[in-house]
């Protein structure tokens, strides 16, 4: 049945149905991406990967259920944030075997010049 058979008798329903139909369509399109910003500047960080530089301070750490080790001396790497995107992700920790003669040194943020400083972790003398 045609549009004006139904409004008959209804001059305004036309267009009030009219502006309904037209902002549904237009706020369908709609997308939300983070605000621009300058992109995470690069630092040399520990053995040559890059330090990302984050605008702002990294959320609290998530507290991790620590699951059995896979086999007896493992160590867990406790999970962290990293920024890329725009955003902080977080990424899960896990078991690794130890490095003979060394310590881990977990990932950490430092508030310096520019914003927050991510070093990423190592395995340290």
């Amino acid at each position: 049945m045609p549009l004006n058979q139904i409004f008959r008798g209804q001059p305004r329903a036309m267009p009030a149905l009219l502006a309904a139909v037209a902002a549904s369509l237009c706020l369908s399109a709609c997308v939300v991406a983070p605000l621009p910003g300058p992109p995470p500047a690069q630092y040399q960080g520990y053995q040559g990967e890059p330090e990302v530089v984050a605008p702002v301070a990294p959320p609290a750490p998530y507290a991790e259920a620590i699951t059995v080790a896979p086999a007896p001396g493992y160590i867990w790497i406790g999970g962290f944030w990293s920024w890329g995107g725009g955003r902080y992700a977080w990424n899960a920790g896990h078991w690794e075997r130890p490095r003979p003669g060394y310590r881990w040194a977990p990932r950490s943020w430092a508030q310096g010049p520019h914003g927050w400083h991510q070093r990423g972790g190592r395995w340290e003398r």
